[in-house]
């Protein structure tokens, strides 16, 4: 199984996530565990650990909705300029290693590669003009665009009619188990698990997903001639 998938001639369209899959996620790791906790603990007359933890309950509270990952909320509900953080410490966002190899392929492969990303557009915009990731891809479409998370049920038949692909001839690739999970429901047929989605972690794979730690195993050069 592994040498035969994917078999890139039964795969039309190819969705990629974005922070974990293309891009190393240290980047969000660092800003929403470290850097935001950080300065809210000085706004605050705070410990670091109790920032940090009061924090982290803030956004479990709206994990899974459109909150979860929108920066202007985030702005407002901590008291911060989140937008202009992410501008300061874009120095920090980058690929994660293979990941502009393996985009260029699909390019020479002839694919309709979509970016479909739980991040809202002002981060969107942020990375894109630090990394130039658009240059690779036919379209980026945020999770405000669809109007649900990736992990929702809700969100694949809506993001189907939004873009018109073919489920059976679609592969789609994150690092999140219920972006997958979700995915596999609505009947997506080829998924990929990004199971080292940060630069500074162990992999993490999954049993039950094609569960990769490069983008090696997907030039195969399988194609039709």
């Amino acid at each position: 199984m592994m040498q035969d998938f994917p078999d890139w001639s039964q795969i039309d369209d190819v969705l990629l996530d974005m922070d974990g899959t293309l891009l190393d996620r240290h980047f969000d790791n660092f800003f929403f565990e470290e850097e935001l906790p950080r300065r809210y603990a000085v706004l605050h007359a705070l410990q670091f650990e109790e920032a940090r933890d009061y924090l982290m309950t803030m956004y479990r509270s709206v994990e899974g909705e459109l909150a979860w990952t929108d920066l202007e909320y985030w702005t407002k509900r901590v008291g911060i300029d989140v937008v202009a953080m992410h501008k300061e410490l874009d120095h920090m966002i980058g690929f994660l290693p293979g990941a502009e190899e393996f985009l260029r392929y699909l390019r020479r492969l002839g694919k309709r590669v979509t970016i479909i990303t739980n991040a809202h557009a002002t981060g969107v915009s942020v990375k894109v003009a630090k990394t130039g990731l658009d240059r690779y891809v036919d379209r980026i479409v945020d999770a405000f665009e669809v109007g649900y998370l990736k992990m929702r049920p809700e969100y694949w038949p809506t993001c189907q009619r939004l873009l018109d692909f073919d489920p059976a001839r679609s592969l789609f690739m994150d690092d999140d188990e219920g972006c997958l999970i979700a995915a596999k429901k609505f009947g997506v047929a080829h998924l990929v698990h990004s199971a080292k989605s940060s630069s500074q972690l162990p992999p993490s794979p999954l049993a039950q997903f094609f569960s990769i730690a490069g983008f090696a195993p997907l030039l195969n050069g399988r194609s039709p001639a």
